[in-house]
């Protein structure tokens, strides 16, 4: 017996459910042809001895197709509080990284003029990336906070010590172009200055990838389900988006005669972050679809096809100086346009419950097939012993 605001449905194995919202309360009962559980024994459904069974419905009559709702209209999975300065963050922090090897690039092959503009490029841009950081979190105690301790297990620790590292040599490198200008070239010890530069170069490099991979770490490392899915690919496309927006503000600040590392940056890391964003979309399967749907499908497409024509661009005229700072625009928007597409793919896939409760079903129904599988095999393996067993006892009584 129900109340007036309690809700009756029938499972797919026949068992009869009554829930009561009022009190999130589940009654069982036995299957809907089983009088077990129905009154006393031998009476029907209306309390009558002797009472007729009901013809068994259809499953799919009984069972009427599922609705993805969430727990009293809350997503099942809490959609991660950030704004548009976490996707800005993620932009120049890859646009710091890749200038860092360019600049390396251009130190250890003697292109001064390059060697300057990324250095002064990835200081600029790990200032922006560094406020917008500081803006999310609200104060810049909070991000203070995490230098206390190092937590290998944590995305986000591990990144804070990667972008200290990564600031340290990025400022003394910085620093030492600015004193290149500004001190005169007779000044004691500016004959040591070429060894401050290669160690700060050889510094800059080593934490350069790292700190354009661990953002996409830091985003795979949570629930969301698209993020989640794209643990694999996901820093390869943030690896090569960092080289190709680097490249491309290297074109637009330097004269083409010395940006021949960053023509070169700009069209490998186009090549690499396309690539890896195609199979991870393939591999993704229905979790990549909030990547295709409204506000992240405008933004990748647009970040698709401005990567093409930036990394085209830069091959065709990379060597003239209105059109290679026009390919390195084109690069560097859709750079941007990567970062805030996937971003929004990730809060959107989180606020649609089916992105959650389907995976799980799917990785549910593959273990349990996977154990079918392996206990029908350990059976078959148990017969043949068996058969082994039973051929040897006759063959020992016959020669007895």
């Amino acid at each position: 017996m129900t109340t007036g605001n309690s809700q009756a449905s029938t499972t797919a194995y026949g068992e009869a459910v009554t829930f009561t919202p009022r009190v999130g309360q589940v009654q069982l009962r036995g299957p809907a042809d089983d009088p077990v559980g129905e009154g006393p024994a031998g009476t029907g459904r209306d309390g009558r001895r002797g009472g007729r069974r009901r013809k068994r419905q259809r499953d799919d009559v009984m069972v009427p197709q599922a609705q993805f709702s969430s727990y009293y209209g809350r997503p099942i999975v809490k959609p991660a509080p950030w704004s548009w300065e976490i996707p800005a963050y993620l932009y120049l922090g890859g646009l710091a990284a890749g200038s860092a090897l360019v600049a390396s690039g251009a130190e250890m092959t003697g292109r001064r003029e390059l060697q300057r503009n990324a250095r002064l490029i990835a200081l600029g841009a790990l200032g922006g990336s560094t406020a917008a950081l500081v803006s999310d979190l609200g104060k810049p105690s909070r991000f203070l906070n995490m230098m206390r301790t190092v937590k290998l297990t944590s995305p986000m620790s591990v990144g804070s010590w990667i972008l200290a590292g990564f600031g340290t040599f990025t400022g003394i490198a910085a620093f030492s172009e600015v004193m290149h200008e500004v001190l005169p070239p007779d000044v004691p010890g500016r004959q040591l200055w070429p060894i401050g530069d290669r160690l700060t170069s050889i510094g800059a490099a080593m934490f350069a990838p790292p700190l354009a991979a661990y953002t996409a770490v830091l985003l795979a490392d949570t629930a969301t389900p698209t993020w989640h899915a794209a643990y694999r690919e996901l820093p390869f496309v943030f690896v090569g988006s960092a080289l190709a927006s680097a490249g491309g503000a290297a074109m637009i600040t330097t004269h083409p005669d010395q940006t021949a590392p960053a023509r070169t940056a700009a069209v490998v890391g186009s090549v690499l972050e396309l690539s890896a964003h195609q199979i991870m979309e393939r591999r993704m399967g229905m979790l990549a679809e909030p990547l295709h749907e409204g506000r992240p499908g405008k933004l990748l497409t647009a970040a698709k096809a401005l990567t093409v024509a930036g990394a085209a661009l830069t091959v065709v005229a990379g060597r003239r100086r209105p059109l290679a700072a026009l390919a390195g625009v084109a690069l560097n928007v859709g750079s941007a346009l990567t970062r805030f597409g996937v971003f929004y793919g990730g809060i959107a896939s989180a606020k649609d419950p089916k992105y959650t409760v389907i995976p799980q079903r799917q990785r549910l129904a593959e273990k349990q097939a996977a154990l079918a599988h392996e206990q029908h095999k350990q059976q078959e393996q148990l017969g043949a012993h068996d058969d082994a067993r039973f051929q040897y006892g006759r063959g020992g009584a016959a020669g007895r």
